[in-house]
């Protein structure tokens, strides 16, 4: 490992939710009376090998200031993108100003607010030698479909070595800029970190993570995560 590395996170929070249905950003839902975000942040603030944390909340955001959080010395904001490749990238630019081109950051989504501690420190203890970087993720467990527009199945998929791409996903800051720079010079919308790293080639590696690292996306998952953050309280 080379010495001196430090880990820094950026949080992607500028997306509106849409398949929630609400009257708010999912992100500001409420959880054990705190928002999702709060819940989020919260995690990666409390680190202590987190050097600092970059949110990305849209330029029409009215909420964030209202947040105790807001104020958190830890975290500096950015304007978020159309996309969240292009919050990410936001947030590295900015991290570029303090950080080393060579530090870590991990990336995590803002509504998978149950984030264990112990598996943000699975991931580093994991990758902090590897070359690359790598990701939280989960072994398929099911039977795996593939069906067309209309849910008719066109196949059965071999779920051997498929995972779930779980978040945070942690690259090197250089390489990470480079990457999604590449990706959207080429018109490609990337869906993680991930995919870009490999499509410059990279290959990324998986780490198991615990199962109750959910995203929020739909309403019935709030419930689940409020279960979850109870459980991990009295652990």
């Amino acid at each position: 490992m080379v010495s001196g590395l430090r880990y820094w996170a950026v949080i992607p929070a500028a997306g509106v939710g849409t398949r929630m249905q609400v009257d708010v950003p999912k992100q500001y839902l409420s959880i054990n009376h705190k928002t999702i975000l709060e819940h989020t942040l919260e995690r990666f603030c409390s680190h202590p090998k987190i050097e600092g944390v970059v949110v990305a909340i849209s330029g029409n955001d009215d909420i964030w200031k209202t947040l105790d959080i807001s104020l958190q010395p830890k975290i500096t904001v950015v304007e978020g993108g159309v996309e969240r490749c292009h919050s990410v990238l936001n947030g590295l630019r900015a991290l570029s100003d303090q950080a080393s081109s060579n530090d870590w950051v991990l990336v995590h989504d803002a509504a998978r607010p149950c984030l264990r501690n112990e598996d943000i420190d699975r991931l580093i203890d994991a990758l902090e030698d590897h070359d690359v970087g790598g990701l939280l993720g989960l072994p398929v467990r099911d039977t795996m479909k593939r069906a067309d527009a209309t849910g008719t199945i066109q196949e059965t998929v071999d779920r051997e070595g498929l995972w779930h791409a779980l978040t945070p996903q942690m690259f090197h800051l250089g390489a990470l800029i480079e990457a999604l720079e590449n990706a959207l010079s080429n018109n490609l919308i990337v869906t993680d970190e991930a995919q870009a790293i490999e499509l410059i080639g990279l290959q990324p590696i998986l780490v198991e993570g615990h199962p109750d690292n959910i995203k929020i996306t739909r309403n019935n998952d709030l419930a689940l995560a409020e279960l979850f953050l109870s459980q991990q309280e009295n652990d």
